[in-house]
């Protein structure tokens, strides 16, 4: 099995094997997974819910997660530690008794 840190060095070294970290900036990484996003949305497109090539999403999918990583990875970010302090943050925002069930917004609870 592949850790997350494994798939980070991956990325890293395909890469640095073609000189790209020059174009990865900070602001190019955050528009590049926009984009990505957006072409992940686009599948959903005038579809049912779960209406969707799975091969098209996984590429899409990969896009998205590929230039997350490494934007966190260009920031020091661990990718488990801002993940889970976000769930800290949703947990407060979003208490059970008050959002079990419904999709609202934590201001409209």
């Amino acid at each position: 099995m592949t850790t997350l840190k494994q798939t980070i060095q991956k990325l890293i070294d395909f890469r640095d094997q073609r000189d790209w970290e020059q174009f990865h900036n900070s602001k190019d990484l955050a528009t590049a997974i926009s984009i990505e996003a957006s072409e992940l949305l686009e599948l959903f497109l005038w579809k049912e819910n779960e209406d969707v090539n799975l091969d098209k999403l996984k590429e899409e999918l990969a896009d998205v997660l590929s230039f997350s990583l490494l934007l966190a990875n260009k920031h020091n970010l661990d990718i488990n530690e801002i993940i889970s302090e976000k769930i800290i943050k949703n947990n407060e925002k979003y208490p059970v008794s008050k959002a079990k069930g419904n999709a609202k917004k934590y201001t409209e609870l």
